[in-house]
């Protein structure tokens, strides 16, 4: 069965969400203070952990790990005061 899941994340670092095989992140956005990724998913399907990373603006971004981001979307927290980028880590 398909449907949408909401997973809360990490504002900086890398971090995994175990989610269903062939999962489609739709947006990252800010809910309640807190950066939230939706997700539209397959219920039936195995579950896989799929890595990400939220990198804020200025940020260095480590060696030889900018060839393997894949740009999910940006948010911002404290009224636009920082802001952060989400990757998927692609292996």
């Amino acid at each position: 069965m398909k449907t949408i899941y909401k997973c809360l994340i990490p504002s900086s670092g890398r971090f995994t969400l175990p989610l269903p095989k062939n999962s489609l992140i739709l947006t990252v956005q800010v809910q309640r203070e807190s950066p939230v990724v939706w997700a539209l998913v397959d219920t039936e399907k195995a579950i896989v952990k799929r890595k990400f990373c939220s990198i804020g603006t200025g940020e260095k971004i480590n060696d030889g790990l900018e060839d393997d981001l894949f740009y999910i979307g940006s948010f911002q927290l404290n009224d636009g005061e920082l802001v952060f980028h989400l990757f998927e880590i692609m292996e």
